[in-house]
């Protein structure tokens, strides 16, 4: 059961920064470069490795290296997966007990 609630921590964690809100905007209108990440949210290099990373590691975001670059896209499995721990989270099991 923990393991189940790290992946869910993991994925929620993804969505709950303003930088990687920001990074994810601008990744809908499809693949970007490192670079132009880095020009874009004005950031540090660093930065935007931490951010990726976080992404990454939920599956929300795929990286493809291209010489010495990194090209980031949204992984649209990662996205479904998502969706269904938040669905999951959020449905009613009809099961209450009060104390």
């Amino acid at each position: 059961m923990a393991s189940q609630y790290n992946e869910t921590i993991r994925v929620f964690k993804a969505f709950c920064d303003e930088n990687r809100l920001s990074i994810l905007a601008r990744l809908r209108t499809g693949e970007k470069c490192a670079c132009n990440l880095l020009e874009d949210l004005r950031i540090t290099q660093p930065t935007l490795s931490h951010h990726m990373k976080i992404l990454c590691d939920a599956g929300i975001v795929q990286g493809r290296k291209d010489g010495k670059w990194v090209y980031y896209s949204i992984d649209p499995a990662g996205v479904e997966h998502a969706k269904v721990i938040l669905e999951q989270q959020l449905t009613f099991s009809g099961s209450s007990r009060e104390n």
